[in-house]
């Protein structure tokens, strides 16, 4: 009879599963839109302004479709780290500081060290 020997990765917490080219699926599909849409939009653009300035419009619509299948930060994807930042950039409320102190109580507290610092100078005299 013959022993039954499965292989366990040893860091399995970084263990991830391939599609394809070493891609897993979210990057293969975010990949293949990539392509598609900036193809699309070269192939579009090419006979009216070149193949260029056809680039230069593409790459920054592509840029996020391509983020979102490979960028991760603390856990997060591309869109729900961008929807954080944007919500804390525009949703920041105004953080208003109340002294509890008035202006008279600071003066009275003036007048009261400088009476002590009076006092203290008497006694020293003596």
């Amino acid at each position: 009879m013959r022993e039954l020997v499965i292989e366990i990765n040893k860091d399995i917490d970084r263990y991830k599963e391939t599609v394809a080219m070493g891609l897993n699926a979210k990057q293969l599909l975010f990949s293949i839109a990539s392509v598609a849409v900036g193809g699309g939009m070269v192939l579009l653009l090419y006979p009216y302004i070149g193949l260029t300035g056809a680039a230069y419009v593409t790459i920054p619509c592509v840029a996020p479709i391509a983020l979102g299948g490979f960028y991760s930060y603390n856990g997060m994807g591309f869109y729900e780290y961008m929807g954080r930042k944007l919500y804390f950039i525009t949703h920041n409320r105004v953080l208003l500081y109340q002294s509890t102190e008035g202006e008279q109580m600071v003066m009275s507290d003036r007048l009261e060290q400088e009476t002590d610092k009076k006092r203290k100078k008497k006694k020293r005299k003596k």
